[in-house]
């Protein structure tokens, strides 16, 4: 089974949306209005073109990833990262390790666009395995009250979050 990972476009648009809504609707801890989120984020200045990806196997699509702009701001810095929100694979090929090679792949493409770090609302037991951290662990908070232990980060590139705290800023198609 080969599966390939490239960049989305607009002709995969309709595709992804079925693709998020089909992985979501049986996931307890979801408001099921991830492929909102993505529609509402592609038309943001958050929007990095190269960070919605897909993998495919036999030209169907069955992931998805996205990778949108994000700050982290104290009192005296603000600092750029990118959220992780939603990574989607379709039911019947969960398991497979498609959201895996969507999120390395992801992390590659960010790291050469510049990008340092990214901030995830997570699963404790899955991104871990890809190098996410507590936000606590460099006091970086999330703006709503959720579990510390599903509030992740991972340093793209070693020591990048030395210098960074403060309370992550969505954009706000994260709230409409």
């Amino acid at each position: 089974m080969e599966i390939k990972i490239r960049q989305e476009n607009e002709k995969d648009y309709k595709c992804v949306f079925s693709l998020i809504e089909k992985a979501f609707s049986t996931i307890e801890y979801s408001d099921h209005q991830e492929r909102f989120l993505v529609e509402r984020l592609r038309k943001s200045d958050a929007f990095i073109p190269e960070l919605s990806i897909v993998a495919e196997i036999e030209d169907k699509i069955v992931g998805h990833i996205l990778l949108t702009k994000i700050l982290i701001q104290n009192e005296n810095q603000a600092f750029n990262s990118l959220a992780l929100a939603p990574v989607s694979v379709l039911p019947e090929f969960q398991g497979k390790g498609i959201g895996a090679k969507l999120i390395l792949r992801s992390h590659e493409i960010a790291e050469q666009l510049g990008y340092e770090s990214i901030v995830l609302l997570g699963h404790q037991d899955y991104y871990p395995r890809f190098g996410y951290e507590l936000c606590e662990k460099y006091n970086i908070k999330l703006p709503f009250d959720v579990p510390a232990e599903n509030c992740m980060v991972i340093e793209l590139i070693k020591g990048s979050l030395e210098k960074v705290n403060g309370e992550v800023v969505y954009p706000k198609a994260f709230f409409e």
